[in-house]
């Protein structure tokens, strides 16, 4: 498969991103819904930063361009250990209706 060039602008805004270490994924017939919150210290609920929906199709190629990238990632720097305490936070993958 040949990789595509995309040319797109950024707002700075849009370009100085969104911390989170939490998401929840969700899905109905027709789509997914991916919540990516931030969850800090001393406070009681997380809140979400950020709501993705995508149709099945697409979710399935973002997941294969993450597998490639931390794929590359890991031959760059070494294997990502998620046993760790800086990753405590859980990552939910509800299925089920949006």
């Amino acid at each position: 498969m040949e990789e595509q060039k995309l040319n797109f602008s950024i707002t700075p805004e849009v370009a100085s991103g969104e911390y989170v270490n939490l998401a929840v994924v969700t899905h109905s017939s027709s789509e997914f819904v991916m919540d990516f919150l931030s969850m800090l210290p001393g406070y009681k609920d997380p809140n979400v930063r950020s709501r993705v929906i995508m149709t099945p199709e697409n979710a399935k190629k973002l997941l294969m361009a993450l597998q490639n990238n931390v794929t590359k990632y890991e031959q760059q720097f070494g294997r990502i250990n998620i046993n760790t305490p800086s990753s405590s936070a859980p990552m939910s993958f509800g299925g089920g209706e949006a």
